[in-house]
């Protein structure tokens, strides 16, 4: 691995967990409860559940294209959205939120390991440094979302702390 490459690859890594930028993503989501994931806010039309959901569908997206392998294109972004507001129960909720973090931590791994420049078969054009860059800035945008929801509610700061606090 080129030490641009390294450095890079580094620099996704800091991008998709969370360092420096905002809150880390495993410190934001596993104490919501089941009540909350759900929780309707006027104005806004998802809950933190759909949002998780949400996440977690595009990463396996982006994930199967940095495996080598060509995914399923939704018929539109709607199906990317699950229809129910809220997980039937704490495991229906706890297993969501555990695969978006497992598949944050098998992007971390394709960062610290891949050529980042090297181009995806089913993706003219793009890179698995970009799409790993896609990742990070997809979750991140949502986290922040998530984030706020829980601000609205009174569910933040988490255990430990966040910031902003």
């Amino acid at each position: 691995m080129s030490e641009s490459n390294h450095a890079f690859g580094q620099a996704l890594v800091k991008s998709l967990v969370g360092e420096r930028g905002h809150i880390p993503i495993a410190r934001a989501l596993p104490d919501i409860t089941l009540e909350l994931a759900g929780q309707r806010t006027e104005g806004v039309p998802y809950t933190i559940y759909q949002l998780v959901k949400h996440m977690g569908y595009w990463q396996d997206f982006m994930l199967t294209h940095l495996e080598g392998s060509k995914p399923q294109m939704p018929g539109s972004v709607q199906e990317s959205w699950p229809d129910e507001d809220a997980p039937a129960d704490e495991a229906q909720l706890q297993n969501a939120i555990e695969h978006l973090l497992q598949g944050v931590e098998k992007a971390v791994a394709i960062a610290q390991t891949a050529r980042l420049d090297d181009p995806l078969p089913y993706f003219p054009g793009e890179t698995k440094g970009g799409i790993l860059r896609n990742i990070a800035s997809h979750n991140s945008y949502h986290l922040g979302e998530i984030v706020l929801l829980r601000r609205l509610h009174g569910a933040w700061p988490p255990p430990g702390g966040g910031y902003p606090a």
